[in-house]
């Protein structure tokens, strides 16, 4: 077992994430955890996360003395190598050059977990420090132009500091660095498997359910189906599913989800269908900013529900579909020490007074995880591979205020972006691919009459865990042939352009 110890990196359950990858069992704790509640678990070693903070600053979180005196072996990255050195008698200061995004390190070749990957590496870098002075016993083994110790390393005690994210995609051979470090140097058996993740979630369920039922949001994307499907397995005809179309929907999603749910098809559920659209269109008026759409939005899906559930007489909880990306960019992780990105309506949107209790069996978990169990429960493989699909849904993908107008031009829109990817075969090359629509409008000429008419914006990513993305490198053509039929086919638009943004710094969605 390792235990990662979270200093409020953004990727911090990636970390673990990647570790149980490799088949070796991990879990979180703050940084400020209590030495006692780990006596039982006996971690092999430590992983110490990045983190918002700087080491330079008078009060900042620290590594607990008695996991240094635990003498485990210490794999610290980011802001959990710079509290090593600066805890250890070493010197961390503000660096004039700051490294975010792809940078290339130097390495010596002389490391356990770097040596043999090549003379110039590249990482995912996120810091705006730098170590200037390594501490008693540690020596540097990568370097890059403006940072002199970007990993270190003190062979005798086991203890490593990298600055760079070995557990970001973008970081190249960053699985095998951790590789390295559990099964090399901390010398891990390769002894946990995924199967272990959909036997314990079904306990988990059981034991805080009880004899209760529950009431269950269903989308019909990802996160919600294998949802339904993980609590049908697990308390069977105690499961209600309600579908409500909140008029956020893309083109044909109620149709497609009626039909997805049949009892005849994927399995058999008791689904109910709620038409709330001018119910959220008319709450939505005249509202803008975007935090403030998510929490209108998540408070009304929340009286939706509720309304449903008095129907039945002994519904007690609220089954959500939640997964970690959503709650670790809402700054909700299980101790609270994230800075907030944006708030999910099912995290951050959630009224204060909710009368059912949350049941979020999949909040742990990453994208591709959520797949592996929905494989491992028997759901079709066309269903858990479609794209993502936000809870607010074409709210966020509409800028500025919601108008049905507006909601009708992206639909159309998305449908013939996504018709054309399926079409050429990019639509499973890409991770997520759909359209925004830009409250500007840009001059046009159509049949030599002048246009002056609105923007869509096409957006699509290559990810495997949706913490970190890169834009997708689409033909020219196909992004020619989707621009030249939305100008022609959908009214109202003049103009079409392509987002080139990687997240960090962007995020995937617009808002």
């Amino acid at each position: 077992m390792i235990v990662v110890i979270d200093f409020g990196s953004q990727t911090t359950q990636l970390i673990a994430r990647r570790v149980r990858e490799l088949n070796v069992y991990c879990e979180i704790y703050p940084f400020d955890i209590d030495a006692s509640l780990l006596t039982d678990l006996q971690p092999e070693a430590f992983i110490l996360s990045g983190g918002p903070e700087s080491v330079t600053e008078r009060i900042t979180p620290r590594i607990p003395d008695w996991l240094l005196e635990s003498r485990k072996p210490i794999l610290g990255i980011c802001y959990g190598m710079q509290a090593l050195v600066a805890q250890l008698g070493g010197r961390v200061e503000n660096s004039p050059m700051k490294e975010f995004g792809a940078t290339e390190v130097m390495t010596n070749g002389a490391d356990s977990l770097l040596g043999g990957l090549g003379d110039v590496l590249p990482v995912w870098m996120s810091h705006g420090d730098k170590v200037a002075m390594l501490p008693n016993g540690f020596s540097g083994t990568a370097k890059t132009a403006s940072a002199p110790y970007v990993a270190m390393a003190d062979a005798e005690r086991k203890w490593y500091g990298i600055q760079f994210h070995p557990e970001v995609t973008h970081t190249r051979d960053g699985n095998e660095i951790l590789r390295r470090f559990l099964f090399d140097v901390v010398g891990c058996e390769a002894s946990w498997r995924p199967a272990n993740i959909v036997d314990q979630l079904i306990v988990d369920i059981r034991a805080q359910v009880g004899d209760g039922e529950v009431l269950l949001g269903l989308s019909g994307g990802v996160d919600s189906s294998v949802t339904a499907a993980l609590l049908a397995r697990a308390i069977g005809e105690r499961l209600h599913c309600v579908f409500v179309d909140n008029g956020l929907l893309r083109m044909n999603e109620r149709q497609e989800v009626e039909r997805a749910f049949q009892p005849s098809n994927t399995m058999s559920l008791d689904l109910r269908v709620v038409d709330a659209r001018s119910r959220f269109l008319d709450a939505l008026g005249g509202v803008e900013d975007p935090e403030a759409k998510r929490k209108i939005i998540g408070e009304t899906f929340i009286r939706v529900f509720e309304d449903e559930a008095r129907e039945l007489s002994n519904v007690q909880f609220l089954g959500q579909g939640t997964i970690y990306p959503d709650v670790v960019e809402s700054a909700a992780t299980r101790f609270g020490k994230s800075h907030v990105i944006k708030s999910h309506h099912n995290v951050g949107g959630l009224p204060e007074r909710l009368h059912l209790r949350l049941l979020e069996p999949l909040r742990d978990l990453f994208k591709d995880e959520v797949r592996q169990v929905g494989l491992a429960l028997g759901l079709p493989d066309t269903l858990i591979n479609r794209h993502p699909f936000p809870g607010p849904g074409l709210a966020v993908r509409v800028l500025g205020e919601v108008r049905a107008a507006h909601l009708d031009t992206l639909r159309n829109a998305d449908a013939i972006y996504l018709e054309e990817l399926r079409r050429s075969d990019w639509y499973d090359k890409v991770a997520q691919a759909f359209c925004v629509f830009l409250p500007v409008k840009s001059v046009g000429v159509m049949g030599d009459a002048r246009r002056y008419e609105y923007v869509i914006a096409l957006r699509a990513v290559t990810t495997t865990d949706f913490m970190t993305a890169d834009w997708a490198q689409l033909p020219y053509d196909l992004i020619g042939r989707v621009s030249s039929r939305i100008i022609n086919e959908v009214k109202g638009v003049s103009r079409v352009v392509y987002d080139v943004s990687s997240k960090p710094p962007s995020t995937i969605e617009w808002e």
